[in-house]
């Protein structure tokens, strides 16, 4: 009878032990994962992490009516996942390393938990009653100091490539007006003559685009960091980079220009992998558009014939046959449409401007 109660004891206390190990190094390993190697791995603890924290704030933001409220909530969204992400790594080795004191006899699940917070925290306030207890401490102090340590020396980088995305959403403000249009990108190029000379504009987009593809793959969070002024959006900015190229290619009466052609090329390949690398790890569609018009607006035949009229009217060489332009420009845009919607839809992006807005609109953006 003895016996059996205590080889049952023997087992839980192993079985413990094991869970607690296998605890703290899935957590350890997953910090690892996200933070330090360079390309992203799917970790379970974030992708349940921060599916919980969408679910909340979209019940907030479906409560306010307006873009701009809703707007200011999400903001909050990348900020606040961060550092809960850190609080549930510590939460978790705080637990795993509960188990393990417990099964080497450090008293009950109470005080091991006690000791457990007191080592990971740094606090010191409980001491252990044998020499290996002392040696866990150690070294959960130092797990913690690791965690730590890794949130804080990842902020830079995340802020880092934060900085570079923004300052070309902005530059593309300054260029295509508020909110951006392709239509009013081609006619500030041509208003200020560039478009006889285009090709070094598109190479910095191009690498643009490809910084994108590699940053918001190994630092997914950063996809959910919305820019400083509510309209602003890498997704809406991105977007009407392809469409100014998809218009430029099929309807302007120019030479073909390589490095065009490569920005387009960049650009597709950008989105499409992005999209498809949340789409694997998310296996869900995104929350309702919260945004103020369709995310994505495909362009009617009247409508692209108006762009292309406004073309003509500033000067812009367009070519001769309309309906060739329109099925040129139609097919190019099919290669990326479905990405922008479903990333405008993901990170609750501002509405791209259609691609033939108002005249009126077109002249204020440009003066």
């Amino acid at each position: 009878m003895y016996y059996s109660i205590f080889m049952l004891d023997v087992v839980l206390r192993v079985l413990a032990f094991g869970a607690g190990a296998a605890l703290v190094v899935y957590t350890v390993m997953g910090a690892i994962r996200s933070f330090v190697l360079p390309r992203n791995d799917l970790v379970i603890i974030n992708k349940w992490m921060y599916w919980v924290i969408r679910k909340l704030f979209t019940a907030l933001t479906s409560l306010f009516k307006t873009f701009a409220a809703r707007d200011r909530i999400m903001a909050m969204y990348a900020p606040v996942s961060l550092v809960a992400l850190e609080i549930v790594w510590l939460v978790l080795v705080a637990l795993g390393y509960t188990a393990i004191y417990w099964a080497i006899g450090e008293g009950s699940l109470i005080d091991c938990f006690k000791f457990s917070n007191s080592s990971l925290l740094t606090i010191g306030s409980e001491k252990a009653d044998s020499l290996a207890g002392d040696i866990l401490s150690y070294s959960e102090a130092t797990l913690g100091l690791l965690l730590i340590t890794l949130l804080i020396s990842y902020l830079p980088t995340i802020y880092q490539a934060y900085s570079r995305r923004e300052l070309v959403v902005a530059r593309l403000e300054r260029r295509a007006g508020t909110p951006v249009s392709a239509l009013g990108l081609l006619v500030w190029l041509q208003r200020t003559s560039l478009l006889a000379d285009e090709g070094p504009q598109w190479e910095q987009w191009e690498e643009w685009c490809m910084e994108l593809e590699e940053t918001h793959t190994s630092l997914p969070v950063l996809a959910y960091f919305r820019s400083p002024q509510p309209g602003r959006s890498w997704v809406t900015a991105l977007g009407t980079i392809l469409d100014t190229a998809a218009l430029r290619i099929s309807t302007v009466d120019k030479p073909r220009d390589a490095r065009i052609e490569l920005c387009f090329k960049a650009g597709c390949i950008a989105l499409t992998r992005i999209a498809r690398f949340f789409q694997e790890r998310t296996r869900s569609k995104p929350a309702p558009y919260l945004g103020p018009t369709d995310p994505m607006q495909n362009p009617s035949h009247e409508e692209f014939l108006r762009a292309y009229e406004l073309l003509s009217e500033t000067d812009v060489p367009v070519v001769a046959d309309k309906e060739a332009a329109w099925n040129k420009y139609h097919l190019l845009r099919s290669r990326y449409t479905h990405a922008v919607e479903y990333l405008a839809k993901l990170t609750m992006a501002p509405a791209i401007k259609p691609v033939a807005p108002h005249k009126e609109d077109v002249k204020e953006a440009n003066q």
